[in-house]
């Protein structure tokens, strides 16, 4: 299989892309997911959602005192 990237994976091989995406190679192509959850349902006035390339999740802190994380009433993935 070929990525987007060019780079050349074999058949039934797995890997995780830069952008945090679960990818697998068959002969019938490639198939990726997300490997992460999306946070919903917060006060999107006073939070913000920041999220992590090293560890792929996101964290939801709030606007003017990122030390402080805000609830979240659900998460998509």
């Amino acid at each position: 299989c070929l990525d987007s990237n060019g780079k050349v994976h074999e058949f039934s091989s797995n890997w995780r892309t830069e952008d945090c995406h679960d990818c697998s190679c068959h002969r019938d192509g490639i198939k990726c997911c997300s490997s992460f959850a999306t946070p919903v349902g917060y006060d999107e006035q006073k939070c913000v959602k920041i999220f992590n390339k090293e560890t792929c999740t996101y964290k939801v802190v709030e606007k003017y005192d990122s030390s402080k994380e805000c609830p979240v009433h659900g998460w998509v993935g």
